[in-house]
């Protein structure tokens, strides 16, 4: 596609894309902090202020460790919570609370410790942070959700991507915020009040922005999913486009609308199918947190500190580049999304694998010490990781996860994936520190080992769904999937032979003879496409 053909294509969907990207500004709420809080717990001032400058080195890597997973605590529960909650009340309103409480638990952030005691302000600031991790839990557990469900499958992925492009945006300008200020309190507590400004910006762009589709269609109510469905492809609603995306939102809806919570979760076991679709999501998400990137995202100073670079604002700088390129990176992820969710997932483990473990070798080889020339290569192989992780492991999860689920066990298969998604980040993020300390370089080469399984993972056990209407995707997982996840790998069909997988257009048409032969209704969340011999497309 050229330059020109891409921006008309942005302009027709401006809608969708202004849809996404309202949304994905609740992903600045975890970028800020990632890259915040790093920074923030290597300042002098942070530390006098809760005695954090007086513990022993032990001491205070077991806080280091508490002041960040603490937060991821409270996003666990925030993420399970919206099985329940959007499921019942809608995504819109549930991402409008998620922006308030947020707000709140950062204005108690920043003015944790003003006239008490360092204990007292260390309580109060483990509260704000576990309130804060609540309402950054649920807009993680919601926005794939909610911007898959609202997006067409044409720009799908790129909008999905924005939430992990917004994220590091948060994690660039948070680097940025805790630099060249004087070494006060206020040093500090700055960047904490300036993050409300994103909480705000959030909540008030969500007021304008419709209701998912596929919620209102849960719920009966289908003109208004059709205005939504029109809305975001910016045409009619009683455009044809618009009349068949209804029809085949209603066959998958059909008979498994207004399920209970507990359905929701049997249903999730009911076949092999339904079961292997409902923990991919999961699956990803663990893989996402075993890269290691929380890691480097948090601890990047000490990082730093070890390959060389030393002093508070020379470590902070680094962390800002570090910002700076994970944007670049996901600029290129855009660019490479004509790739595919798995051709992603394979380059960016393997690239991921390769840097982790090359810093893991240098960092045994040089623990302290004068920098060398080996320590500017270990420089650019942080750099280069982040570029990898934002074509892969950062932004494709996300998309897979909001994709894969069935429509009406989407909300509460996400839940749970976003759920082990903050649960691994709480546990990396507790014993990273503990892992640097006692292991060194071992931790490196435990997430570069990691980084290659998943990308043997992606080569053989996952098929790619990209192009596929959320209602189709169920065909891909039927019946052949290794061969299928090997056909579409890169040179995959040296291990297949002459085997092949049916495409999912013999498959929808052998389901219509099948359907015309035997009038059956599904209960297993599969969706036939009764419009198959029209000529008109979904949106």
């Amino acid at each position: 596609m050229t330059f020109r053909n891409e921006l008309r294509e942005i302009a027709r969907y401006r809608n969708a894309y202004l849809l996404a990207f309202s949304a994905a500004m609740g992903s600045i709420f975890y970028g800020w902090d990632i890259g915040l809080i790093g920074g923030i717990i290597a300042m002098s001032s942070f530390q006098e202020s809760f005695g954090v400058d007086k513990l022993s080195t032990s001491a205070k890597a077991d806080f280091n460790g508490n002041i960040v997973s603490i937060l991821q605590g409270g996003c666990f529960f925030g993420a399970l919570s919206m099985g329940y909650f959007s499921g019942k009340f809608g995504r819109k309103p549930c991402l409008i609370a998620s922006g308030v409480i947020y707000i709140v638990g950062s204005a108690i952030q920043a003015i944790a410790g003003l006239g008490s005691s360092a204990a007292t302000g260390l309580s109060v600031l483990y509260f704000s942070r576990f309130l804060g991790g609540i309402g950054v839990g649920m807009v993680s557990a919601l926005v794939p959700s909610y911007v898959s469900e609202c997006t067409p499958r044409k720009i799908r992925g790129r909008c999905t991507g924005m939430i992990q492009f917004a994220n590091n945006i948060g994690i660039m300008l948070s680097c940025n915020a805790v630099l060249n200020i004087a070494p006060t309190d206020m040093q500090w507590r700055i960047p904490f009040i300036v993050q409300i400004v994103p909480g705000a910006l959030f909540t008030f762009a969500m007021l304008f922005q419709p209701e998912s589709p596929r919620w209102l269609v849960e719920k009966g109510r289908y003109p208004q999913a059709a205005k939504t469905l029109a809305f975001v492809a910016r045409i009619s609603p009683e455009d044809p486009a618009v009349l068949v995306t209804l029809d085949e939102i209603k066959e998958e809806f059909e008979g498994k609308d207004k399920l209970s919570l507990w359905q929701q979760f049997r249903g999730m076991g009911a076949s092999p199918v339904i079961a292997n679709r409902c923990f991919i999501p999961a699956l990803v998400m663990f893989f996402q947190q075993w890269t290691g990137t929380n890691a480097i995202n948090y601890f990047s100073p000490e990082i730093f500190t070890g390959l060389g670079i030393t002093g508070t604002s020379s470590t902070l700088f680094a962390t800002g580049i570090y910002g700076v390129v994970i944007s670049v990176g996901l600029v290129l992820m855009f660019a490479v999304e004509s790739f595919g969710r798995k051709k992603c997932l394979i380059v960016g483990g393997i690239g991921q694998g390769l840097t982790m473990l090359w810093i893991g070798g240098y960092s045994s080889i040089h623990p302290s010490g004068p920098i060398v020339p080996a320590s500017y290569v270990s420089l650019v192989a942080v750099y280069l990781y982040a570029v990898f992780y934002c074509v892969g492991w950062g932004p494709v999860p996300w998309v897979i996860s909001a994709e894969v689920a069935p429509n009406h066990l989407r909300t509460v298969s996400l839940s749970i994936a976003i759920g082990v998604n903050w649960l691994f980040s709480f546990t990396i993020s507790k014993i990273t520190p503990i892992m640097l300390d006692k292991i060194t370089y071992g931790t490196f080469l435990i997430f570069g080992l990691m980084c290659i399984i998943m990308a043997a993972w992606a080569y053989i056990f996952f098929p790619e769904t990209a192009g596929h209407a959320l209602e189709d995707i169920h065909f891909l997982f039927e019946q052949d999937v290794i061969v299928r996840a090997l056909q579409d790998a890169p040179l995959g069909r040296l291990f297949i032979g002459k085997k092949r997988a049916l495409s999912v257009e013999e498959l929808k048409m052998e389901m219509e003879v099948n359907v015309d032969q035997k009038s059956i209704k599904e209960d297993s969340g599969k969706a036939f496409d009764d419009g198959g011999a029209s000529s008109v497309a979904p949106i």
